[in-house]
């Protein structure tokens, strides 16, 4: 087993808690656009050994269009259905994209894509998200031909690991554009 010392340690420790931050810190601050119009799936950092075993074992969803699908895992996350549901209509689709997974196939690690019209328009967090943690994506709403919301766990101090007692809410809209659709937050409420 390999040994680390104390300033290894610490400076991992640093490293997740500085990375932990600046996965919410978006929700803290006024609304900036971090997707561009005609722009690509963000390649994950996960190691393709990992990827594939991580993809044998938690199959792909079936109700996903094949292009979005395609573009996910092209860029080396593993589709999956948040929440175990499609989330489409009209001709927006949101899909999961995982890099680990529990025992039972739920994300560990993981964004949510908005795809337009069969095109990328971006993904609802500029941050890799984990579910019991801040600023972890709920539920997700279409709620009109380019609009959408969706729902962030906002963890309280004393809070228990399980339970956020607060939640936000980001509205988005899809800017249509000749480069390609792109998905940019508009409003931020907190709701809980």
């Amino acid at each position: 087993m390999a040994r680390l010392s104390l300033g290894a340690l610490l400076l991992v420790a640093g490293t997740t808690v500085l990375s932990a931050q600046l996965a919410t810190a978006w929700l803290d601050r006024p609304l900036a656009g971090w997707n561009q119009p005609g722009g690509n799936v963000p390649a994950s950092r996960i190691a393709s050994d990992s990827e594939a075993t991580l993809e044998r074992r938690c199959s792909a969803p079936k109700t996903a269009s094949t292009g979005a699908v395609d573009a996910i895992r092209k860029a080396r996350w593993v589709p999956y259905l948040h929440t175990d549901q499609a989330i489409a209509s009209n001709d927006i689709e949101v899909i999961g994209g995982m890099t680990g997974a529990t025992a039972g196939c739920e994300p560990l690690y993981f964004n949510l894509f908005v795809f337009a019209a069969g095109k990328f328009a971006g993904t609802v967090s500029p941050a890799m998200m984990a579910p019991t943690r801040d600023g972890a994506a709920g539920a997700v709403r279409i709620t009109g031909p380019d609009t959408l919301t969706v729902e962030f766990a906002r963890f309280m101090p004393g809070d228990a690991e399980c339970c956020p007692s607060s939640r936000v809410r980001v509205s988005y809209r899809i800017n249509r554009s000749s480069a390609g659709p792109a998905l940019v937050p508009t409003e931020i409420s907190q709701i809980r």
